[in-house]
């Protein structure tokens, strides 16, 4: 976004959609406001319920009303990332109106919940794809995608990790409120579309694992798909910290002393806190993708993330569990890791998209796209 706005030839438009307006998982959208970024559109979809057939009518309702705001804001390209139902809808929604769809990170493979097939979707519908990894891009010619609609620019969610400096201990201190240091491990598990009462046994199990090799934990809410409530359920149940008030302690169980619960966290605020974490354990893309350049080992649980291009030899792979999860976390922490880029690239995606996108041609033949094989 920074490289769109400062490309001359580029305008940056903002539509703001999903968990950013659901106040259950912080309506962050009021710190992208913070940040100083202007939003063009809001686009209500989810409600925060916790059920299959919601997403659905979520993306109905993302498809219908981005549809609108793309006809009010007249925009030329619609940039989406990644897998997630909001990506789908706004490359729907940009497709049927006729508007070129450019994508990131199209070609992973990741099991997730329904994440392959809306990111293959996805695909279908873009006219430019914007690989992570020379493998993505390969997976993209085979899918039928033309080479010339093809650029390998790395993730970027690199972008700026080596500028944002691990805090100093009065620093973390002060995020997490915490008057004497503590090692720590960062907890970020997401559902994969399984029932709450399944997500919450596993995510028990996790939060167990944590408090058994003596760390902190560091829990940042789930996203909101199916079976999120049961994830949210287990973490309140296990630390006594429960909303409204994260950070208000309750009857905290035994072993969970001096925890911290965020149901949201600026990006900025994220990577300080991966830096200074002893390790990073849950199923988030952000252990695959981004812990090499941060410099910090991660333990991934279960199968979210099978398929997708491991970052380094930092990421130890291992199944729900509390002994798997337990052993895998002292395995990690045993394991020096060197921090540096990887297979994702060097950290300047975004300003190579924003060069790409300024010299994209706009016509009619760009527009028709042909299968190849």
């Amino acid at each position: 976004m920074r490289a769109i706005r400062a490309h001359p030839r580029l305008r940056l438009q903002l539509v703001v959609t999903g968990m950013h307006l659901l106040p259950r998982f912080g309506r962050t959208i009021r710190q992208i406001r913070a940040d100083g970024w202007r939003i063009d559109a809001t686009v209500p979809m989810q409600t925060g319920q916790d059920d299959p057939a919601a997403d659905a009518e979520a993306l109905g309702r993302g498809i219908a009303g981005l549809a609108r705001v793309l006809r009010r804001l007249r925009s030329d390209v619609v940039l989406v990332l990644g897998d997630r139902i909001e990506a789908f809808a706004g490359a729907a929604a940009a497709a049927c109106a006729r508007i070129v769809v450019a994508h990131v990170h199209g070609g992973d493979r990741a099991a997730g919940d329904v994440d392959d097939s809306l990111r293959h979707a996805i695909t279908k519908l873009a006219h430019v794809h914007f690989a992570a990894t020379a493998d993505a891009a390969l997976r993209l010619r085979r899918l039928g995608e033309e080479p010339r609609r093809i650029f390998v620019v790395g993730a970027p969610g690199l972008d700026e990790i080596r500028s944002i400096r691990r805090p100093s201990t009065r620093r973390l201190g002060e995020i997490l409120g915490w008057s004497q240091p503590r090692e720590f491990a960062l907890i970020v598990q997401h559902p994969c579309g399984r029932p709450p009462r399944i997500e919450r046994r596993d995510m028990a199990a996790t939060l167990a694992a944590v408090a058994d090799t003596g760390l902190a934990g560091v829990i940042v809410y789930p996203n909101s798909d199916p079976g999120h409530s049961g994830i949210i359920a287990a973490i309140h149940e296990a630390t006594g910290i429960g909303p409204p008030s994260p950070r208000d302690r309750g009857s905290m169980a035994a072993g969970f002393s001096d925890w911290i619960v965020m149901p949201s966290i600026d990006r900025t605020t994220y990577i300080r806190l991966l830096k200074a974490a002893r390790v990073l354990v849950g199923n988030s893309s952000s252990g695959i993708i981004e812990s090499k350049t941060a410099g910090v080992p991660v333990v991934n649980i279960g199968p979210r993330q099978r398929g997708r291009t491991r970052c380094g030899p930092n990421v130890i792979d291992c199944p729900y569990g509390r002994s798997a999860v337990r052993r895998a976390i002292r395995r990690a922490l045993a394991r020096p890791v060197r921090s540096g880029g990887g297979v994702y690239g060097d950290g300047r995606t975004g300003r190579r998209i924003a060069a790409i996108l300024g010299r994209l041609s706009m016509d009619a033949a760009f527009r028709r796209k042909l299968i190849t094989y």
